[in-house]
């Protein structure tokens, strides 16, 4: 068989017959490697696994409610839609030791405890290896969950045929390869053809498949374009590796939303679920100090109460900082100019601090009016109206626009005992709280909010 050899982006997989600095699909650098090129026998095109299907008329297609693995870890079912759906392929992705392996391995032992069969892959353990980190989980394992240690792809397929299981973790992607395949393991065109292998027995044979993937420097799973386009579902797993809490958020999901949130907690005996968010990033929210206050976002059909702090200083440089950890950088420095403009604060030789508490990003624009409340208090050195709740958007004349959901982020704020919400005028309307202790204080423009929070 003739062999030649090509350059291939380690990024996106594009091909060129000689080196490039610059990849001219995604315009990365330094990112070809060479590799052996072969094509591919005809009979390879037929695998042994794939079994024939005719086409079927789509009002005919019977959907059971049994379609969904259910997977017990209430997060996780949330975030992935309701469960994991069968002939599905689901990716995992996160930072090394951020919890992948973790959350698959007691997903397969809650799953095969419901009388499923399950068969672990795990290319970067033993069977020892893996046997004693479920060992420290407390997850002995069922008599259907099997374990491999095993990276050929055509050997992994004939096991899924042997089994049968009706779910299948491969830990990781990076580490599979296909011996038909004459680049090296991990490269973008090893990856790629692994993961159309297990695509296509998990469309053909019914069986779900969740990978898990490695991430690069960038923070994105390698190969981005190659797996993510495949796949079904792509979940994130977001935290730093030495902090308690990880939030496991979706990506892209065919059979769901893709704005639920998982929150979690990681201890001696894996992730836990946290069941109320909220009461966890406030658990250490300072009383009497300026710089702080509390927004409610929603994530998906979650409401979530975080505290957003800031710092205000003057600059010992001629340039001003404005740094944001959890918020849009962007977002930032226009509301930032709204404050200058229209409220007449003297910032432009200050440096700006936000940060909003316990690792969570926020995209929700209620949490606007928040960050320019919590940048007035620094810079004022001025407390904010204690058990207060503030939500709305900042328009670029000072005017503050209403919000969605209004009523379910008013009952998650009452719950945890806030006493008052400053709330856009537009969205009290026709907003009936039934019985509600909580004081609505409704507000129309930036200045009026900053006076009554200040005069409180």
């Amino acid at each position: 068989m003739k062999t030649k050899t090509v350059f291939a982006c380690q990024n996106c997989g594009y091909q060129s017959p000689k080196w490039l600095g610059k990849c001219p699909d995604c315009n990365n650098w330094n990112s070809f490697a060479e590799e052996d090129f072969s094509a591919p026998p005809a009979q390879a095109a037929e695998r042994v696994w794939l079994y024939k299907e005719t086409p079927v008329l789509l009002k005919d297609v019977v959907i059971k409610e049994d379609d969904r693995f259910k997977t017990k870890i209430l997060e996780l079912d949330r975030v992935l839609g309701g469960g994991i759906v069968k002939g599905s392929v689901v990716l995992i992705g996160g930072d090394p030791g951020v919890g992948k392996s973790t959350i698959a391995l007691q997903v397969s032992d809650q799953l095969t405890s419901q009388g499923l069969t399950v068969l672990y892959v795990s290319g970067e353990e033993s069977v020892a290896q893996t046997k004693l980190r479920a060992k420290r989980l407390g997850k002995p394992g069922a008599d259907s969950l099997y374990i491999v240690n095993q990276t050929d792809i055509s050997l992994i397929t004939e096991y899924i045929k042997k089994l049968k299981p009706q779910v299948v973790v491969i830990d990781s992607i990076q580490v599979i390869f296909d011996p038909g395949v004459s680049s090296a393991c991990g490269s973008v065109t090893q990856v790629r053809e692994c993961a159309s292998l297990l695509t296509q027995l998990a469309k053909t044979s019914g069986t779900s498949v969740l990978i898990i993937g490695h991430v690069t420097k960038e923070g994105s799973i390698a190969g981005p374009r190659v797996l993510e386009h495949i796949v079904d579902t792509v979940l994130y797993f977001e935290g730093d590796r030495f902090a308690v809490y990880r939030i496991l958020r979706a990506v892209k999901n065919r059979f769901g939303s893709t704005n639920e949130i998982g929150v979690f907690e990681m201890g001696a005996e894996g992730l836990k679920e946290v069941k109320n968010p909220s009461e966890i990033f406030l658990l250490e929210k300072p009383d009497n100090v300026s710089g702080s206050v509390v927004t409610s976002v929603l994530e998906g059909t979650r409401p979530l109460l975080v505290e957003i702090q800031s710092l205000v200083s003057r600059t010992n440089f001629g340039y001003p900082r404005r740094r944001g950890q959890g918020f849009d950088f962007n977002r930032l420095s226009l509301l930032v100019a709204v404050l200058e403009k229209r409220q007449g604060l003297a910032l432009e030789t200050e440096d700006i601090f936000v940060n909003v508490a316990g690792g969570i990003k926020i995209e929700d624009p209620a949490a606007d009016l928040a960050v320019c409340a919590v940048i007035a208090s620094a810079f004022r050195n001025k407390l904010i109206m204690p058990r207060t709740v503030v939500l709305g958007e900042v328009g670029l004349s000072g005017e503050i626009r209403s919000v969605t959901q209004a009523l379910l982020r008013l009952n998650e704020a009452e719950k945890l005992g806030f006493e008052h919400c400053l709330l856009p005028k537009s969205s009290c309307k026709n907003l009936k709280l039934n019985k509600s202790g909580i004081e609505i204080i409704p507000v129309s423009t930036l200045a009026e909010s900053l006076d009554i929070l200040f005069k409180g």
